[in-house]
């Protein structure tokens, strides 16, 4: 690991540590007391947010250090899902902060102000006392009690404003979080819906006019998503009846021994040209040619850096950046070198930033995935950061390039302003 590398991971962890750190105060000791149920409740709350984090760290290391695959998914869980609380609870909290700050600005204000002199008759002030002498209110005795009266309990002491309001804002901060982790969960947890997008090519024959390429990509099947959602996925790409299936990377996260069963559902994919697959970052962090044979095995071509002309256009894909390190990345020229440029050319391509040599190689379209369109609002913002598109379809000079949304989710099964998407790509001929 380089020098750079080390820092930006110290750089993470404190800024985790700090975001933790703050989550506790506002959730933990701000809303409890000092006593014994509020004692109690500080410790559990302490343990949690102690644990949770470890259990984070664990979910995505886990599979990296072999551990057991059961394991991992026991890990996973409730890893994954605290820290997409953890961004949700926090982004509630700092809004919160306003509120806080109206409702208790009055405990920013000097103290309260010294009564007003008792009035005398008719209103008028009554007069100071004589110097050295004090005050009757003063020297008034108490009644003694009663020497065998047991004392009367008060109602108690009620809940500062501060304590109430503390109460208030981190319960909101709570429900909001939860109801939209819950919300995004099931965005992902109940399948991709099918988006369907109309593409113009000027050089496709009238022949292909309405060709349909079903686009999956960024499936991430691992300890929480398996067999059941690659079900969901290849019921939905088979309801829109494709002429063909691209698949663009990321499809696992993990070896084929513990998820070669959780891809099997990829067999029953059916297309009228072939089902395709490009590799994607993730596939070089599980074991890349394994992989590779085992997508054979179950009916999918990989292209790696490979071309195949189909009959309306040529259809090419290249390797993912991840391969680099290894030898096995990109090869723009070993794919689309010596290609007939009066064709139209489809390329697959995992990540977006490979647009901009897809466009010194005149190919016409590229599709893509890996962002995620952002997964987490506000990670979109994050995301535009690194990649020339999102999401959705964008045009590079005479190249257009359409980035999938992705079928899947990375670490938190929980999608949040960017649905999970399965993409019918339906190229127009401009001859029609």
């Amino acid at each position: 690991m380089t020098v750079v590398a080390v820092l930006i991971l110290l750089c993470v962890l404190a800024l985790l540590a700090a975001v933790h750190r703050y989550v506790w105060l506002r959730l933990i000791r701000d809303t409890t007391t000092d006593s014994v149920r509020g004692r109690r409740i500080r410790r559990a709350g302490t343990v949690a947010v102690t644990v949770l984090p470890l259990l984070s760290l664990g979910a995505f290391v886990s599979a990296r250090a072999g551990v057991p695959f059961r394991l991992q998914q026991l890990v996973a869980w409730p890893g994954y899902l605290w820290l997409a609380l953890l961004l949700y609870v926090t982004l509630a909290l700092l809004a919160g902060e306003l509120v806080r700050a109206v409702l208790l600005r009055r405990d920013n204000s000097p103290a309260d102000a010294a009564p007003p002199a008792p009035a005398g008759p008719e209103g008028a002030p009554a007069p100071a006392p004589a110097p050295g002498t004090a005050p009757a209110s003063d020297v008034t005795p108490a009644p003694d009690p009663a020497p065998d009266a047991a004392p009367v309990p008060g109602p108690g002491p009620a809940p500062s404003r501060r304590l109430f309001i503390s109460r208030a804002v981190g319960a909101s901060a709570a429900t909001a979080a939860v109801g939209t982790v819950a919300y995004g969960a099931h965005n992902v947890l109940s399948g991709p819906r099918v988006k369907r997008v109309t593409v113009p090519l000027a050089k496709l024959p009238r022949s292909a006019h309405g060709y349909r390429i079903a686009v999956v990509s960024d499936v991430h099947l691992g300890p929480i998503l398996g067999r059941a959602h690659t079900q969901r996925i290849v019921d939905a790409v088979n309801s829109t009846q494709p002429d063909l299936v691209a698949v663009v990377g990321d499809l696992v996260d993990g070896s084929v021994e513990d998820l070669g069963r959780a891809a099997e559902p990829l067999a029953r994919l059916r297309s009228r040209d072939g089902n395709f697959f490009v590799t994607g970052n993730h596939e070089y962090y599980a074991g890349v040619t394994p992989w590779l044979a085992h997508l054979r095995e179950l009916g999918l071509r990989p292209l790696e850096n490979a071309r195949t002309a189909l009959p309306a256009f040529d259809l090419a894909g290249v390797n993912d950046i991840g391969g680099e390190p290894t030898g096995q990345g990109p090869d723009f020229g070993r794919a689309l070198g010596d290609r007939d440029r009066t064709r139209t050319a489809v390329l697959l391509a995992h990540q977006p930033v490979q647009i901009h040599e897809a466009v010194r190689h005149g190919v016409d379209l590229q599709l893509s995935g890996h962002t995620h369109g952002g997964q987490l609002w506000p990670g979109n913002l994050v995301a535009a950061l690194a990649n020339p598109t999102v999401s959705g379809l964008d045009r590079y000079g005479d190249t257009q390039l359409y980035v999938s949304r992705g079928a899947g989710a990375w670490g938190p099964p929980v999608r949040v302003g960017a649905p999970a998407d399965i993409t019918l790509v339906q190229l127009a001929s401009l001859q029609a």
